[in-house]
């Protein structure tokens, strides 16, 4: 089965559609899929809900998606960075379901693995629990969270192999795996691309099984966010 495609707009025909649950993997700008995030954009499809950690910043990662208001509803755990998203959540143009960041992760790690819900003590006693069933194990309350499948995953990885054998690259992990396994279709974009058996089976973080397309982007532009540090008068 052929799994390299020769741009990112290719590996998403025919995949993406109107209203559909899209996984994005990524950690603030770290580890984001920029190619398929900007053919996604120029397919010009909308009404989609998107679960990732956060919304990416104003005109850039799925900053983007929401400058051309692609996106209904967004499912994260961090927003604070862009305006254009607190505009439209606050006008009430933009649906937000806030997920503890830890929650998240695990709503994906289960729905990839199989998992349709899970009980935790993140929330309890909190609006993140309101309407949800609690249940009290060894004495402890614990609510339960609904796992996440998506329609379509898009990630991020460092090197693949024409297999779909997958690499990631230190931090640029983050949520990639967990968003790779939720979704019933895979796409990933990855700066190099390798012979099946160029990369060792130790080394192999993702196995291909779960991926169903890939884009060579070997230059993406990997903006990193920056602490900026108000200096004291009279300094």
């Amino acid at each position: 089965m052929k799994k390299l495609y020769p741009n990112a707009a290719a590996a998403l025909q025919g995949v993406v559609a109107d209203g559909q649950l899209l996984a994005v993997g990524g950690f603030g700008l770290c580890g984001i899929p920029e190619a398929l995030i900007d053919a996604l954009r120029d397919s010009g499809v909308k009404d989609l809900t998107v679960v990732s950690n956060n919304a990416g910043v104003d005109g850039f990662g799925l900053g983007k998606l929401l400058d051309t208001r692609q996106i209904k509803k967004m499912i994260s755990s961090y927003v604070g960075e862009n305006k254009e998203f607190e505009r439209q959540y606050l006008a009430g143009e933009l649906e937000l379901e806030f997920t503890p960041q830890g929650t998240l992760a695990e709503k994906l790690r289960a729905g990839g693995a199989g998992i349709p819900a899970f009980f935790t003590k993140t929330g309890v006693g909190t609006m993140v629990a309101e309407g949800k069933e609690l249940r009290e194990f060894d004495g402890e309350t614990y609510v339960m969270e609904r796992s996440i499948v998506t329609d379509v995953s898009l990630i991020k990885a460092h090197r693949a192999d024409k297999s779909g054998n997958l690499q990631f690259r230190l931090t640029a992990r983050n949520f990639n795996p967990a968003a790779a396994t939720a979704g019933k279709i895979c796409i990933v974009e990855v700066e190099e691309v390798v012979e099946v058996g160029e990369i060792a089976p130790d080394d192999i973080h993702l196995p291909g099984i779960y991926v169903h397309r890939i884009v060579h982007n070997p230059t993406p532009e990997k903006r990193i966010e920056k602490r900026t540090i108000t200096e004291k008068q009279g300094e």
